[in-house]
């Protein structure tokens, strides 16, 4: 697959969206956990993405439960604390594996578009960050300790 416009993935809601969605939108796709010591994170990628939205750059956040146990609860639970805690508005998914046999396959694609250090492909924690330009190209992958704020010039080059 050339780009990511050809994934669907489950909302956080159940519905099933298509990537195509975001055509023409860079984007910052993210795998999110809600017990996580990264898991403030979820402020700045809400900053990034009212500050650009209407530029068109979204924030897709991808749940996932594969280190420490850190996203246990389900898809209400997670909806409901992103909300109330951190006001997120920007697009969410249902929880997914992003490592393994079960891996979706829109983190297959992004894992193999941009390796991480010494070329693994392996997602090392929650919140690894993959960021896409408006043509569906993954142009950087970002670790879990980058936060969100220090993307702001890379996803401006973007727009």
């Amino acid at each position: 697959m050339a780009d990511i416009y050809q994934f669907t993935a489950k909302t956080i809601d159940g519905g099933e969206r298509s990537l195509g969605d975001y055509r023409g939108s860079a984007l910052l796709i993210v795998n999110v956990a809600s017990k996580c010591g990264f898991t403030p994170q979820y402020e700045g990628l809400e900053a990034l993405h009212k500050n650009y939205a209407a530029r068109g750059f979204a924030v897709l956040g991808f749940p996932c439960d594969q280190f420490g146990h850190q996203e246990p609860g389900d898809e209400a639970q997670i909806r409901e604390f992103c909300s109330l805690t951190y006001g997120v508005s920007f697009p969410m998914f249902a929880k997914i594996e992003v490592n393994g046999e079960r891996a979706h396959p829109l983190y297959q694609f992004l894992k193999k578009a941009r390796t991480g250090i010494l070329g693994t492909e392996a997602i090392k924690w929650n919140f690894t960050k993959f960021l896409v330009d408006r043509q569906g190209q993954v142009v950087e992958r970002y670790a879990p300790t980058d936060k969100p704020e220090s993307l702001a010039p890379a996803i401006e080059a973007l727009l």
